[in-house]
């Protein structure tokens, strides 16, 4: 695990430079800010580099901007303070579109939406993805999403424990500390893949609740920046029509994530 080397270069927020092409040189210079710890959508590798799904978008959206961006990594709970502190511009980091958020932040239309899931050890007792099945249960979740707000609202009698990163909770499922976890269908899909997720098993995906799970991820901004949020809801609409998304969609996921 990199756990304590990611957070520690996140937390210096070390800048991470996309030239969009020359052509671009004398347009818009935008800051984008991510987290750096949530794959497949975004994650900071070893050597320093950012690269999941949110990224190429990022980058596809730039380019089709015709803007200068250059990426920021910031730790998740601090993410939207951040960005009111002019942090950064933008934030690309999978933040679904809620009503709470609204109230902080102006958002772009989505850019993709999946749903939550549980995650539970191979030998595990639990035998569904139901709020009676997971009573008395102790269930992970990164806190301040709105997977635990989910967690909070729908599985009432499980008992929560939150942390900073999904790293962390997947460190403790896989060595037995909790029974289950709740994030994004396609993060623990992916995360079972790898031999760090071989100790897991997908239990089920839950029904969106379109209050606490929104209208799937966009790109957040400054409160009143609509200008700005309005260009990232036209790139997005533009890279869906030449192609370019389903060509990143495909780079990572064997199904469409846009969603309906």
């Amino acid at each position: 695990m990199r756990i304590s080397k990611r957070l520690t270069m996140a937390a210096t927020a070390a800048v991470f430079t996309l030239m969009a092409g020359a052509a671009m040189a004398d347009g818009e210079k935008i800051i984008i800010g991510t987290e750096g710890a949530y794959p497949p959508f975004n994650n900071l590798e070893a050597d320093g580099t950012l690269t999941g799904f949110d990224i190429d978008i990022a980058k596809a959206l730039c380019e089709e901007m015709k803007a200068e961006c250059t990426f920021v990594t910031q730790d998740w709970d601090g993410i939207i303070p951040a960005l009111e502190a002019k942090k950064f511009d933008a934030l690309i980091a999978s933040m679904s579109i809620t009503e709470e958020r609204k109230q902080k932040v102006d958002f772009s239309a989505k850019y993709y939406n999946t749903p939550p899931a549980i995650v539970v050890p191979k030998d595990s007792d639990i035998t569904a993805a139901t709020p009676e099945a997971l009573a008395g249960k102790s269930l992970g979740a990164q806190s301040s999403t709105t997977h635990s707000n989910y967690a909070e609202a729908h599985m009432k009698d499980a008992e929560l424990k939150l942390y900073p990163t999904a790293d962390e909770y997947k460190l403790d499922i896989a060595n037995g500390r909790i029974d289950g976890v709740i994030d994004d269908v396609v993060v623990l899909s992916e995360w079972l893949k790898t031999d760090d997720g071989a100790c897991c098993k997908l239990l089920g995906t839950l029904p969106i609740d379109p209050v606490i799970n929104g209208e799937g991820a966009g790109v957040a901004v400054r409160k009143g920046e609509t200008a700005l949020a309005d260009k990232f809801t036209q790139a997005i609409a533009a890279i869906r029509a030449s192609g370019k998304y389903q060509e990143i969609n495909a780079k990572y996921f064997p199904f469409d994530v846009y969603g309906e």
